[in-house]
C-alpha cells in the first residue's frame, strides 16, 4: 500500500499533545468532525485511548490479580503477517500467537499482549498511521477487536460479526482508519463494510459470494479511495465498490481462464490497486502480473444502470518465481517470492531493484517503516538502481517474514539484513522445563529443538534434525544432564542437555511409530517410552569398558488402545524405581523393572481404574496424607485416589469442570518444606490451563483456569520453582508462559465460603431448595426404614445412617450408581479413617452423604446423549432409521451382560416399574412382591425399544426441553 509521509494523515486521526479532549469523540478518526457521529461516546480526560503519545511500553504492569497471567509468548503464526508498527529509535512488531495479538519491542525485548479473542485469531490488519490495529478469529462466537496500538486498549468489539459462526477469513481497513472491511469463512462469504467508529453493532451493508467465486483469502482497500476494495481467491479477483448513499455494495468478478490470453495464468496470491489508480494488478504462482483496467461510468451517468466494473487488460510474464506477495510502498511496486527475492517496480513494471543475495526462503510478508527513508548524504551507503541512470535505490525499512517462520529486518542504508527470530514452522507438542534452572526446551515437528532462558526471555541454543524426524516428546532428567527425545517416526534420541549433542554412539529405533511419552526414573537409571502402538519400552544405564552407557533393555505391548501416561515412582522401602502405565483400555500397568531382563518385561500386577469412563492421565498425589495415592484423571470429569500398592479406589472427587476433562496433571513445585502441607495442582484440558488447591474434595472454587490454546493444548510443564506454568498450542506453533499467583487463587476459595457453603451451590436451590429438602427426608426415612417402618418400640434418634442404606437413598435422588460405584463408595467410606485409627467406619452423616453423592454422581446427569450412545452400541437401525433393541435382546442383556441381574431381581424391577408391585414394595419388609413373578413381558414391552421408549415409557423419566442439544433426563414421575 502507498504510503506518505509520517504525520500527513495522522494530524487529522490523533489529539495534540496536552490539549484537553473532552469535547471529542471516540469517532475522532474521522475526517467529518463529528458529523456521523454518537454524541454518548465521548472520551473523558483521563482517557488513555485519547493520548496522542504511544505509552505502551511506559506503563507500569498492573497488579497481577489473576491465579494465571500470560507473561510470554513463544513461536508466532507464519501464516500470518508481520508489521512494522513502530521504528526509528524502537523496533516494535506486531504479529498473531494462537488467540493473542502479540506487540513486540525488539530492542527491549519487551511484549505486550492483545487478549480477549475466544478462538484463533485468523487475520488482521493495521491502518496507514499504525495506530489501529484489527483483529478477528474463526470459529463459534467469533469477534472482531479494533485496538489503540499506543495503549494497548480495546477501543471496540463486534459481536456476532457471523451469525453462522464461522468467523472472518479475511480483513482490510482504509487508509483514514474510518472502515473496515471482512470477508467470512463460510461456504457462502459474506462481504461486510463496517462503520466501526460509530461503535455499531451491525454493518453498512453486506454482500453474498456465489460459491463459484473461489475461497477470497485476501481483502484490501483502494488507499486514494475508501469505497473501492479488491479482493481474490486462488482463481477469481473482484473489484467492489460501496456506494454508500444507497448502502450498496456493487461489485465486477470477470471470469479469467487461460483462453482471456491464450496463455497460463496461474493461480492468484494477491492482488493491490496500481499507483496510477486506473488499475488492478493481480500477483500469480507462475511469476505473471494480470493487469484490470477499472472502468469507472462518469457522474452524469445513470448510477442505476453503469457500475464501476473491471476488466482483464493484459498478462505480464513478471518473472519466473511464483509471487506469493504484492504490495506497494512510495512509487514502488513490490513483490516477494518463494526463492526468497525481493524486487521493486516503478509504474511502468520496469525493474528498478531486488534483493536476491539474501539467500532466503519463500517471502510470507513484507511490511515497510511508516517513517520514509532518510534523504542521503555523505555518510549513506544506499546502494544504485538498475536504471540507466544509476540513481541511488531509497526505500524505508523493512520487515521480512519467511515461509520457515523467521522474520528479518532490513535496513536498506547499507543493505544490513538482521535475523529478529526463528521459530518453529510446524506444531509444537513437547516441551519440558530444567528440574533446577531456568530453561526451557521445545521441540516441534519441524525437528527442531530451542532452549530458552525463560526468567530473561532469551533464547540460548537449538538444534535441527534432518528432515522426517519430528519431535513429540521430550523431558529432563532429574539431573537435569540429560534430555530424552521422542520423534513422530519412532526413534529415540538422548542427548547432552546443554549442547544437545547425542549422548548415545547411534539413536534407539525399536517402534515404528510416534513416540508420545519419555519418562526418567528418579535415579535416571532407567528411562522409559510408549508410542502410539500402545507398547512401553525400558531403556537402562549399563556400565561398559569403564564407563556408563544407555543399552535398550526391552519392550511390551501391554496396553489395547492408546497410553495416556508413563509414570516412574519409588518403591517405598527399598528406594528401587517402579514403572507404571496408564491406557485408555482402562488398565492401570505395574511393571517389575528388577526382575525384568533383555526382551522381557515383566508385568507385575494389572489393575482396572473405570467401568464406563476412561482414563486421561495420573499423577503421584503429594503426600498430604500418610497414605500415599495415585492420582487419576477421568473422561467423566472425576478425580480418583488410589491406595500406590493395593491399587485400590479410596476416593472419588469431582475435578474441574470447563467444558472438557482434565488431560495433563502436574503437581506444582515447593519452594520449601514449611510449603508442604499446602500443595497445588496444575492441568490443562482440550483448550485450557487451570490450577486447583490440593487437597481434592469436589469443592468448584478450588479451581480456575483459562484459555490457553482454542485449536487444542498438546502439552504442558511446570518450572522447577513452580511459579510459571508453560502450555504448548500443537498445530498453532506456539508455547505460552503463564504466572502463577496463588494468592489470588485463594482469595477466590475464602469467597467461595467454607464447609458446605461451597457445595450447596452445586445443587438446583442451593441449600434452602427443594432438592436439598427432598435429600434431607429421604435421609431421615432411611433412619427409620432400617429401624422397621411397622416397630411400636421407641426411635433411636441419629445423625448417621448405616452404610448398606446408601445406595437406597443415592438412588431416590435421581442417580442410579452401578454395583462397582457402589463398592467404591463403601471403601471409601469405611477406610477412611483406618490409616488414622485403625478402625472401619460402617455409616456416615448427612454432611458427609451430600458430598460423597456431589462427587459421585454424574457432573452433567443423566443426558439423552448417554442413553442413545448405548443404543448406537447395542442397537440396531429399524426400517425407520431409528437405532432400536429388540425385545428379546433386551432382556438378554440385563441377564447376561455387564453387572447383569438374576431373572428374579429382573421381574421385581418390571414389575416396579409398571406399577404392579404395592407402593413402598421392598422400601418397607412388610410390603412383599404379588406380580413380579406373573409378569408377561410381551405385554409391557414393544417389540422395538428406542432410547426415548425406554427413558419415558420404561423408565418414567421425563426429558428436559431446555437442553435442545443434549436433554436431560431429569424428574422421576414413578418412584422406583
Amino acid at each position: 500500500m502507498p504510503q506518505d509521509e509520517s504525520g500527513q494523515e495522522g494530524t487529522d486521526l490523533e489529539a495534540e499533545k496536552g490539549e484537553r479532549i473532552q469535547d471529542k469523540r471516540l469517532s475522532y478518526l474521522s475526517e467529518e468532525k463529528g458529523k456521523e457521529f454518537q454524541p454518548q461516546t465521548e472520551i473523558p480526560e483521563d482517557s488513555l485511548v485519547a493520548t496522542s503519545e504511544d505509552i505502551l511500553f511506559q506503563k507500569d504492569d498492573r497488579a497481577n490479580v489473576y491465579p494465571l497471567t500470560l507473561t510470554w509468548s513463544f513461536g508466532w503464526n507464519s501464516s500470518l503477517p508481520v508489521y512494522y508498527i513502530r521504528d526509528e529509535s524502537q523496533r516494535v512488531l506486531l504479529y498473531v500467537c494462537a488467540h493473542t495479538a502479540v506487540i513486540y519491542n525488539v530492542f527491549n525485548n519487551n511484549q505486550h499482549h492483545l487478549q480477549g479473542h475466544p478462538n484463533v485469531i485468523s487475520c488482521l490488519c493495521i491502518s496507514e498511521d499504525r495506530r489501529w490495529i484489527a483483529t478477528a478469529d474463526k470459529g463459534p462466537n467469533c469477534l472482531i477487536i479494533i485496538w489503540d496500538s499506543f495503549t494497548g486498549i480495546p477501543v471496540h468489539t463486534i459481536f456476532d460479526s457471523c451469525p453462522e459462526g464461522n468467523g472472518i477469513g479475511a480483513i482490510a481497513i482504509t487508509r483514514d482508519a474510518k472502515y473496515l472491511a471482512t470477508i467470512s469463512d463460510a461456504e457462502i462469504q459474506k462481504v461486510c463494510i463496517w462503520r466501526w467508529t460509530l461503535a455499531v453493532e451491525t454493518p453498512a451493508c453486506t454482500l453474498d459470494l456465489p460459491k463459484e467465486y473461489g475461497f477470497q483469502n485476501y481483502l484490501i482497500f483502494n488507499p486514494t479511495n475508501n469505497k473501492e476494495l479488491v479482493s481474490n481467491s486462488k482463481t477469481q479477483a473482484i473489484y467492489y465498490l460501496w456506494c454508500e448513499e444507497r448502502d450498496i455494495l456493487a461489485h465486477s468478478a470477470p471470469h479469467l481462464t487461460e483462453k482471456t490470453f491464450n496463455k497460463l495464468v496461474g493461480k492468484l496470491t494477491q492482488s493491490v490497486f496500481h499507483l496510477n489508480l486506473t488499475q488492478i494488478l493481480s500477483a500469480t504462482m507462475e511469476g505473471k502480473l494480470v493487469v484490470w483496467d477499472i472502468y469507472r461510468p462518469p457522474s452524469s451517468a445513470s448510477a442505476s444502470l453503469d457500475f464501476p466494473h473491471i476488466k482483464p487488460c493484459k498478462l505480464v510474464h513478471l518473472q519466473k518465481e511464483g509471487i506469493t506477495v504484492l504490495t506497494t510502498v512510495d512509487s514502488y511496486i513490490v513483490t516477494g517470492d518463494i526463492r526468497g527475492n525481493i524486487k521493486f517496480y516503478d509504474r511502468t513494471l520496469s525493474i528498478v531493484n531486488w534483493y536476491s543475495h539474501f539467500k532466503l526462503s519463500s517471502i510470507r510478508t513484507l511490511s515497510f517503516s511508516k517513517t520514509p527513508a532518510a534523504p542521503p548524504t555523505e555518510k549513506s551507503n544506499y546502494p544504485p538502481d538498475c536504471t540507466l541512470k544509476g540513481d541511488l535505490f531509497i526505500v524505508r525499512n523493512l520487515i521480512i517474514g519467511t515461509s520457515d517462520a523467521t522474520v528479518y529486518h532490513l535496513t536498506t542504508d547499507g543493505t544490513k539484513l538482521e535475523k529478529l527470530f526463528v521459530e518453529p514452522k510446524d506444531a509444537i507438542c513437547a516441551i519440558s522445563c530444567h528440574p533446577y534452572q531456568p530453561l526451557l526446551a521445545i521441540g516441534s515437528f519441524c525437528g527442531m529443538i530451542k532452549v530458552w532462558d525463560y526468567e530473561k526471555k532469551k533464547y540460548l541454543f537449538s538444534r535441527v534434525f534432518e528432515k522426517g524426524l519430528g519431535i513429540q516428546s521430550l523431558t529432563y532428567n532429574p539431573e537435569g544432564v540429560l534430555l530424552g527425545v521422542g520423534f513422530t517416526e519412532g526413534t529415540v534420541y538422548i542427548l547432552d542437555a546443554m549442547s544437545l549433542e547425542n549422548q548415545t554412539p547411534e539413536p534407539f529405533k525399536y517402534s515404528r511409530t510416534s513416540v508420545t511419552h519419555v519418562s526418567f526414573s528418579h535415579d535416571s537409571q532407567y528411562m522409559a517410552t510408549a508410542d502410539v502402538r500402545f507398547t512401553v519400552s525400558v531403556y537402562v544405564v549399563v556400565v561398559r569398558n569403564g564407563h556408563r552407557v544407555w543399552e535398550y533393555l526391552a519392550r511390551l505391548r501391554s496396553h489395547r488402545k492408546s497410553i495416556c501416561s508413563l509414570l516412574f515412582g519409588v518403591h517405598l522401602d527399598s528406594n528401587e524405581p517402579r514403572l507404571l502405565s496408564l491406557g485408555k483400555d482402562r488398565l492401570l500397568i505395574e511393571y517389575n523393572l528388577l526382575k525384568s531382563s533383555k526382551d522381557h518385561l515383566e508385568v507385575l500386577d494389572i489393575h482396572r481404574t473405570d467401568q464406563g469412563n476412561y482414563p486421561t492421565c495420573m499423577v503421584w498425589y503429594p503426600p498430604l496424607t500418610r497414605e500415599l495415592f495415585l492420582l487419576i484423571c477421568n473422561s467423566g470429569y472425576k478425580v480418583k485416589l488410589f491406595n500406590s500398592t493395593t491399587k485400590m479406589c479410596r476416593k472419588t472427587l469431582l475435578g474441574p469442570v470447563y467444558g472438557s476433562s482434565i488431560e495433563q496433571v502436574q503437581i506444582l513445585p515447593v519452594k520449601s518444606t514449611l510449603e508442604l502441607q499446602k500443595r497445588y495442582m496444575v492441568f490443562i484440558n482440550r483448550d485450557k490451563v487451570g490450577l486447583q488447591i490440593l487437597p481434592v474434595d469436589g469443592n468448584p472454587h478450588k479451581t480456575s483456569a483459562i484459555i490457553c490454546h482454542p485449536s487444542g493444548v498438546a502439552g504442558m510443564t511446570v518450572s522447577y520453582d513452580g511459579c510459571y506454568a508453560f502450555t504448548a498450542g500443537g498445530h498453532d506453533r506456539s508455547v505460552v508462559q503463564w504466572e502463577i499467583n496463588l494468592s489470588a487463587l485463594e482469595a477466590a476459595v475464602s469467597l467461595g465460603g467454607e464447609d458446605l457453603t461451597p457445595f450447596y451451590g452445586l445443587v438446583a436451590g442451593g441449600r434452602e431448595g427443594k432438592f436439598y429438602r427432598e435429600l434431607e427426608d429421604y435421609f431421615y426415612y432411611s433412619q427409620l426404614r432400617s429401624q422397621g417402618i411397622d416397630t411400636m418400640e421407641t426411635r433411636e434418634v441419629s445423625e448417621h445412617i448405616c452404610l448398606s442404606e446408601l445406595p437406597f437413598v443415592m438412588r431416590a435422588v435421581g442417580f442410579y450408581p452401578s454395583e462397582e460405584k457402589i463398592e467404591d463408595m463403601f471403601n471409601e467410606i469405611r477406610f477412611s479413617e483406618y490409616v488414622d485409627t485403625g478402625k472401619l467406619v460402617d455409616k456416615i452423616n448427612l454432611p458427609d452423604f451430600f458430598k460423597v453423592y456431589l462427587n459421585h454422581r454424574p457432573p452433567f446427569g443423566n443426558t439423552m446423549r448417554g442413553i442413545q450412545h448405548s443404543f448406537d452400541i447395542l442397537g440396531f437401525t429399524n426400517s425407520k432409521g431409528e437405532k432400536v433393541i429388540r425385545r428379546e435382546d433386551f432382556l438378554k442383556l440385563l441377564l447376561t451382560k455387564g453387572e447383569h441381574m438374576t431373572e428374579e431381581e429382573m421381574c421385581d424391577c418390571f414389575a416396579t416399574l409398571f406399577g404392579l408391585n404395592p407402593e413402598g414394595w421392598k422400601s418397607e419388609p412388610a410390603a412383599s412382591s404379588i406380580k413380579g413373578s406373573e409378569i408377561c413381558f410381551e405385554e409391557q414391552l414393544p417389540d422395538e425399544i428406542t432410547a426415548e421408549i425406554f427413558t419415558t415409557d420404561i423408565l418414567g423419566l421425563t426429558i428436559s426441553q431446555d437442553f435442545t442439544q443434549d436433554p436431560l433426563v431429569s424428574e422421576v414421575v414413578r418412584n422406583v
